[in-house]
């Protein structure tokens, strides 16, 4: 691993995991411009994070430009290095009310957007991807424009069963929270293509293959427990963005 001296490098293996996280989600691109944001909770309840700076891109953010925000302190969007004010409402709102959501990621990935268009946002399991997701995820039919706190806290309030780690933000985008860093990004990476396949089986006008219940929910449990794979996948990513010289981990 890397050891590059920084003034601010404290929490220095979530950092680099945070930001190979950004760099590949940036390379897969299910980012949005400069608007969407991760964060992972640094204190015991959730209430200091780490959160991308505002409106820097994906694929050129370090660990070192992580900042440190303050859920509970009222005058954060004053300071210098002020989070972006939706970032501020919706992930201070997650890290305040959701105690088992310590990453919590948000972006307008397409196809999973093209998902929250749709009347009916629910995800059919259709294959083993989808299964993963099966009875786990929530779906906000209310949207209220910006996420600014009070939308941030609505949306916050919906996560209310722990099972569900996926919100399906009708005609926004999708809010992924997990334990770790490589739960919640292979999580994001996983709804992504589940999505994917869904939207493509749709334009083919031909009938669903959908999986009875019992299996999807056998399958989402099996998924659930196999071993180390989110940890794997992201520790992959970094060893190829080490490979290429990358300088995420600075």
């Amino acid at each position: 691993m890397n050891t590059i001296a920084h003034h601010n490098m404290t929490h220095y293996a979530e950092r680099t995991d945070l930001a190979a996280a950004f760099r590949w989600t940036a390379r897969m691109n299910l980012h949005e411009g400069v608007a969407n944001h991760f964060s992972f909770a640094i204190n015991n309840d959730g209430t200091q994070f780490l959160m991308n700076p505002n409106q820097m891109h994906f694929s050129r953010i370090k660990a070192s430009d992580l900042i440190t925000v303050d859920a509970n302190d009222p005058d954060t969007l004053k300071e210098p290095d002020a989070p972006d004010p939706t970032a501020w409402g919706l992930h201070g709102g997650i890290h305040r009310l959701v105690p088992h959501a310590r990453c919590a990621m948000h972006v307008h990935s397409i196809h999973a957007t093209v998902l929250t268009s749709l009347k009916d946002s629910r995800l059919p399991p259709i294959d083993q991807n989808c299964c993963t997701f099966f009875n786990r995820y929530v779906i906000d039919e209310d949207y209220g424009g910006l996420a600014f706190e009070e939308e941030g806290e609505r949306c916050a309030t919906l996560f209310t069963d722990p099972k569900k780690r996926v919100m399906i933000m009708g005609n926004h985008g999708i809010l992924i929270i997990g334990e770790t860093i490589a739960e919640t990004f292979n999580r994001l990476y996983y709804f992504e293509r589940a999505c994917e396949t869904y939207i493509r089986a749709l334009q083919t006008g031909q009938p669903l293959r959908v999986i009875p219940d019992d299996i999807a929910e056998k399958t989402a449990r099996e998924l659930e427990e196999y071993p180390e794979q989110d940890q794997r996948h992201l520790a992959e990513l970094r060893a190829i963005l080490d490979e290429e010289g990358s300088d995420y981990a600075h």
